[in-house]
């Protein structure tokens, strides 16, 4: 059985790697991707270094497979992004801003967020302050592990003072979906600006 425990920062390949082996709507997006490591910049390796009091992995005799990482203060957060994240990133990723949307490849899409992070929505963040991804290999779903991992991230979130706990989740991500809603996740208003995103959210 998979062990769960604290990330460590010798996980940080492991953490990149599983954040692009999930990151086509819970698949393997390593085909969508020139840089391997995009979709961990954004959604992984800044939580391990910014927020490890809530990074942790799943383990089991093969190595890590799985991890949930988050922050218990969004806003803070994504102003420390700000300070100490996005700054070391920005001149290894041209912005391609001035190149029309619909050329984009994957990699420019991420690289966008780089230089212009969204801020989440003050709505969500009001009540829900907390957030977090949560992200498996094939080989340890279907078998509570994600559940105990969210149980254990929750205890802490908990701990720290967090009142409220909010993630996004790709619409087309179905699966994930379904595994919040059993949780005892709920749906929150649709985001117009984003009819991408399914927001979820809980009250700690």
């Amino acid at each position: 059985m998979a062990k769960i425990r604290p990330a460590r920062s010798d996980d940080i390949e492991a953490l990149y790697h599983i954040a692009l082996a999930t990151g086509a709507s819970g698949g393997d997006a390593s085909y969508l991707y020139r840089d391997p490591k995009m979709v961990g910049h954004v959604y992984a390796a800044p939580y391990l270094l910014l927020s490890p009091e809530c990074a942790f992995v799943a383990e089991d005799e093969r190595g890590v497979a799985g991890y949930i990482v988050g922050a218990v203060d969004t806003p803070a957060f994504e102003a420390l992004l700000e300070e100490r994240w996005w700054p070391s990133l920005r001149p290894y990723h041209d912005d391609p801003a001035a190149i029309p949307f619909a050329a984009w490849t994957a990699d420019q899409l991420r690289a966008y967020q780089i230089h212009h992070p969204r801020r989440t929505p003050e709505g969500i963040t009001d009540a829900y302050p907390a957030h977090l991804h949560i992200n498996l290999l094939p080989r340890l779903q279907g078998q509570g592990v994600g559940k105990r991992m969210m149980e254990r991230w929750l205890e802490t979130a908990r701990g720290l003072g967090a009142r409220g706990v909010h993630l996004g989740a790709n619409v087309d991500n179905t699966r994930a979906i379904e595994f919040y809603r059993a949780q005892g996740w709920m749906e929150l208003a649709p985001d117009r600006a984003s009819k991408r995103t399914v927001w979820m959210a809980m009250a700690l």
